[in-house]
């Protein structure tokens, strides 16, 4: 999916993607999100909670590259009373920023993930 924006808004925002036709294209970027999910959750109930985020970036635009468990670990200090959780990595690509967005907010109302964050990949 591409944004199609005037060339002189991109350049105002430092963009240097041109379309052959003329016109700025937003350019899609990498992003990487980590969450960490409650460690005593069910195994269903881990997988149901992966789909559902993975489904919620994809239904917002994004093309998953990858979505793995990266391992359980233990924390430096408590939080929300786990000492431990269970880190899960998704690797995208989108040209918006609807489906980080969603997944922001969403991951902050669900009592079953700790902890996200959402970095942008320079690779």
């Amino acid at each position: 999916m591409s944004i199609w924006v005037k060339a002189e808004t991109l350049l105002a925002l430092g963009k240097r993607a041109i379309s052959p036709q003329g016109g700025a294209i937003m350019e899609e970027k990498k992003y990487e999100i980590t969450y960490i999910i409650r460690p005593d959750i069910e195994e269903s109930a881990k997988s149901a909670l992966i789909e559902r985020f993975d489904k919620i970036v994809t239904d917002n635009g994004a093309k998953i590259i990858d979505s793995k468990d990266w391992s359980k670990r233990r924390f430096a200090y408590e939080i929300g009373g786990y000492n431990e959780g269970v880190y899960h990595i998704i690797t995208l690509t989108t040209d918006s920023d609807a489906a980080l967005n969603e997944f922001d907010r969403l991951s902050k109302i669900n009592d079953d993930i700790l902890r996200h964050m959402i970095v942008v990949r320079d690779d």
